[in-house]
Protein backbone atom coordinates (compact mmCIF):
# COMPACT_ATOMS: atom_id res chain seq x y z
CA UNK A 1 0.00 0.00 0.00
CA UNK A 2 1.30 3.38 -0.94
CA UNK A 3 1.65 5.67 1.90
CA UNK A 4 3.18 9.68 2.28
CA UNK A 5 3.50 12.35 4.08
CA UNK A 6 5.16 15.91 4.49
CA UNK A 7 7.73 16.55 6.82
CA UNK A 8 10.53 19.09 7.74
CA UNK A 9 13.70 17.77 8.24
CA UNK A 10 15.14 18.56 11.82
CA UNK A 11 18.66 17.65 11.99
CA UNK A 12 20.59 14.88 12.07
CA UNK A 13 21.67 12.51 15.07
CA UNK A 14 22.41 8.79 16.50
CA UNK A 15 20.49 5.78 18.59
CA UNK A 16 21.48 2.70 19.27
CA UNK A 17 19.25 -0.24 18.38
CA UNK A 18 19.19 -3.40 20.83
CA UNK A 19 22.27 -4.69 20.18
CA UNK A 20 23.70 -1.19 21.37
CA UNK A 21 25.04 -0.82 17.80
CA UNK A 22 24.77 3.37 16.65
CA UNK A 23 23.06 4.24 13.84
CA UNK A 24 23.47 7.57 12.14
CA UNK A 25 19.49 8.49 11.77
CA UNK A 26 18.09 11.78 10.15
CA UNK A 27 14.95 13.05 12.54
CA UNK A 28 11.99 14.39 10.42
CA UNK A 29 8.93 15.96 11.94
CA UNK A 30 6.05 14.57 9.32
CA UNK A 31 2.95 16.18 10.22
CA UNK A 32 0.45 16.61 10.94
CA UNK A 33 -0.89 16.59 7.42
CA UNK A 34 -4.38 17.50 6.57
CA UNK A 35 -6.28 16.94 2.86
CA UNK A 36 -6.68 19.57 0.89
CA UNK A 37 -8.00 18.00 -2.32
CA UNK A 38 -9.12 14.86 -3.20
CA UNK A 39 -8.90 13.56 -7.24
CA UNK A 40 -10.96 10.87 -8.51
CA UNK A 41 -11.13 8.66 -11.62
CA UNK A 42 -14.07 10.44 -12.58
CA UNK A 43 -13.86 14.00 -12.71
CA UNK A 44 -9.77 14.14 -13.03
CA UNK A 45 -8.72 10.93 -15.25
CA UNK A 46 -6.62 9.48 -11.60
CA UNK A 47 -6.90 9.08 -8.09
CA UNK A 48 -4.47 11.57 -5.59
CA UNK A 49 -5.00 13.63 -2.55
CA UNK A 50 -3.15 16.85 -1.70
CA UNK A 51 -1.93 16.95 1.85
CA UNK A 52 -1.29 20.35 3.14
CA UNK A 53 1.70 20.96 5.87
CA UNK A 54 2.16 23.42 8.28
CA UNK A 55 -0.31 26.48 9.13
CA UNK A 56 0.53 30.00 8.36
CA UNK A 57 -1.43 33.55 7.95
CA UNK A 58 -3.83 34.11 5.11
CA UNK A 59 -1.65 36.96 4.65
CA UNK A 60 1.18 35.10 3.69
CA UNK A 61 -0.48 33.01 0.70
CA UNK A 62 -1.21 34.16 -2.60
CA UNK A 63 -5.43 34.74 -3.33
CA UNK A 64 -5.56 31.60 -5.63
CA UNK A 65 -3.91 29.01 -3.11
CA UNK A 66 -6.14 30.75 -0.02
CA UNK A 67 -9.37 30.62 -2.00
CA UNK A 68 -8.52 26.75 -3.22
CA UNK A 69 -7.86 25.99 0.60
CA UNK A 70 -10.76 27.98 2.00
CA UNK A 71 -13.10 25.50 -0.50
CA UNK A 72 -11.65 22.71 1.10
CA UNK A 73 -12.44 24.21 4.28
CA UNK A 74 -9.32 23.37 6.18
CA UNK A 75 -7.24 26.39 8.21
CA UNK A 76 -4.63 27.56 5.56
CA UNK A 77 -1.23 25.55 4.98
CA UNK A 78 2.13 26.74 3.66
CA UNK A 79 2.62 23.69 1.54
CA UNK A 80 1.08 21.95 -0.50
CA UNK A 81 1.58 18.10 -2.13
CA UNK A 82 0.25 15.50 -4.16
CA UNK A 83 0.51 12.43 -4.01
CA UNK A 84 -0.89 9.05 -5.79
CA UNK A 85 -2.26 6.43 -3.11
CA UNK A 86 -3.66 3.05 -3.71
CA UNK A 87 -6.35 4.30 -0.88
CA UNK A 88 -7.14 7.55 -2.52
CA UNK A 89 -10.86 6.61 -2.05
CA UNK A 90 -10.30 5.66 1.78
CA UNK A 91 -9.70 9.19 2.51
CA UNK A 92 -12.29 12.81 2.62
CA UNK A 93 -10.97 16.21 2.58
CA UNK A 94 -10.37 17.53 5.78
CA UNK A 95 -8.73 14.02 7.14
CA UNK A 96 -5.29 14.33 9.14
CA UNK A 97 -2.74 12.15 8.54
CA UNK A 98 0.07 11.87 11.35
CA UNK A 99 3.67 10.05 11.31
CA UNK A 100 1.90 6.53 11.96
CA UNK A 101 1.08 6.04 8.76
CA UNK A 102 4.58 4.64 8.50
CA UNK A 103 5.96 2.63 11.01
CA UNK A 104 9.12 1.16 12.70
CA UNK A 105 10.71 -1.30 9.47
CA UNK A 106 9.44 0.64 6.79
CA UNK A 107 11.05 1.44 3.84
CA UNK A 108 10.58 5.00 2.20
CA UNK A 109 11.95 7.66 -0.81
CA UNK A 110 12.50 10.77 0.79
CA UNK A 111 12.81 13.54 -1.76
CA UNK A 112 13.73 17.51 -0.80
CA UNK A 113 15.71 20.26 -2.26
CA UNK A 114 19.44 19.92 -1.57
CA UNK A 115 21.64 22.75 -0.39
CA UNK A 116 22.61 24.76 -2.60
CA UNK A 117 26.75 25.28 -3.05
CA UNK A 118 26.95 28.10 -5.78
CA UNK A 119 29.01 28.40 -8.65
CA UNK A 120 31.52 25.32 -8.34
CA UNK A 121 34.52 24.03 -10.74
CA UNK A 122 34.33 20.69 -12.51
CA UNK A 123 36.36 19.03 -9.77
CA UNK A 124 33.89 19.81 -7.00
CA UNK A 125 30.86 19.48 -9.42
CA UNK A 126 31.90 16.68 -11.26
CA UNK A 127 34.74 14.56 -9.69
CA UNK A 128 37.17 15.78 -12.38
CA UNK A 129 40.60 15.18 -11.78
CA UNK A 130 43.18 18.21 -11.99
CA UNK A 131 46.15 18.35 -14.19
CA UNK A 132 49.67 17.58 -12.94
CA UNK A 133 51.06 20.81 -10.76
CA UNK A 134 54.65 20.44 -11.81
CA UNK A 135 56.49 21.09 -14.83
CA UNK A 136 55.40 24.61 -15.83
CA UNK A 137 51.25 23.13 -15.92
CA UNK A 138 49.84 25.85 -14.41
CA UNK A 139 47.88 27.98 -14.16
CA UNK A 140 45.24 25.69 -15.38
CA UNK A 141 45.57 22.94 -12.86
CA UNK A 142 41.76 22.60 -11.55
CA UNK A 143 40.18 23.86 -15.33
CA UNK A 144 38.17 21.92 -17.24
CA UNK A 145 40.54 20.96 -19.93
CA UNK A 146 39.76 19.85 -23.73
CA UNK A 147 36.28 19.80 -24.62
CA UNK A 148 36.81 18.09 -27.78
CA UNK A 149 37.57 19.26 -31.68
CA UNK A 150 38.03 22.67 -33.18
CA UNK A 151 37.09 22.14 -36.85
CA UNK A 152 34.80 19.27 -36.31
CA UNK A 153 32.33 19.64 -34.67
CA UNK A 154 33.54 22.96 -33.64
CA UNK A 155 30.89 22.85 -30.81
CA UNK A 156 30.63 21.77 -27.51
CA UNK A 157 28.06 18.59 -27.33
CA UNK A 158 25.04 19.02 -24.42
CA UNK A 159 25.95 16.97 -21.23
CA UNK A 160 29.25 17.76 -21.26
CA UNK A 161 30.87 18.55 -17.69
CA UNK A 162 31.38 21.87 -16.76
CA UNK A 163 31.35 24.33 -14.01
CA UNK A 164 27.68 26.18 -12.90
CA UNK A 165 25.46 26.01 -10.26
CA UNK A 166 25.86 23.37 -7.67
CA UNK A 167 23.22 21.97 -5.60
CA UNK A 168 20.00 23.73 -5.15
CA UNK A 169 18.20 20.85 -6.98
CA UNK A 170 15.45 18.35 -6.40
CA UNK A 171 16.83 15.48 -4.68
CA UNK A 172 15.57 11.61 -4.01
CA UNK A 173 17.13 9.18 -1.71
CA UNK A 174 15.60 5.67 -2.35
CA UNK A 175 14.93 2.71 -0.03
CA UNK A 176 15.81 4.49 3.42
CA UNK A 177 14.92 2.36 6.65
CA UNK A 178 12.54 3.82 9.46
CA UNK A 179 14.47 3.24 12.41
CA UNK A 180 11.62 4.86 14.86
CA UNK A 181 7.92 6.65 14.81
CA UNK A 182 7.22 8.81 17.50
CA UNK A 183 3.33 9.98 16.99
CA UNK A 184 2.93 12.38 19.70
CA UNK A 185 5.58 14.01 18.73
CA UNK A 186 5.00 13.65 15.04
CA UNK A 187 8.56 12.47 14.34
CA UNK A 188 9.81 9.90 12.17
CA UNK A 189 13.98 9.03 12.28
CA UNK A 190 15.07 6.94 9.35
CA UNK A 191 19.04 5.48 8.67
CA UNK A 192 21.13 7.66 6.81
CA UNK A 193 21.63 11.21 5.15
CA UNK A 194 18.33 13.35 3.86
CA UNK A 195 18.61 15.83 1.32
CA UNK A 196 18.14 19.29 2.29
CA UNK A 197 19.05 21.88 4.80
CA UNK A 198 17.85 21.91 8.92
CA UNK A 199 14.33 23.10 8.62
CA UNK A 200 13.86 21.66 5.10
CA UNK A 201 10.69 20.37 3.55
CA UNK A 202 11.02 16.95 2.56
CA UNK A 203 8.33 14.37 1.10
CA UNK A 204 8.33 11.05 2.39
CA UNK A 205 6.78 8.01 0.79
CA UNK A 206 6.87 4.25 0.82
CA UNK A 207 10.23 2.89 -1.42
CA UNK A 208 9.18 1.98 -5.21
CA UNK A 209 12.05 -0.18 -4.40
CA UNK A 210 10.68 -4.10 -4.07
CA UNK A 211 13.74 -4.59 -1.37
Amino acid sequence: MVKAIIGKKVGMTQIFDENGKVIPVTVIEAGPCLVVQKKTQENDGYDSVQLGFQDVKERRLTKPRLGHIKKAGVAPKKYLKEFRLDDSASFSVGDELKADVFAEGDKVDITGISRGKGFSGVIKRHGASRTATSHGGGPVHRHAGSMGAGTDPARIFKGKIGAGQMGNEQVTVQNLDVVKVDPERNMIAVRGAVPGPRGGIVYLKNTVKNA
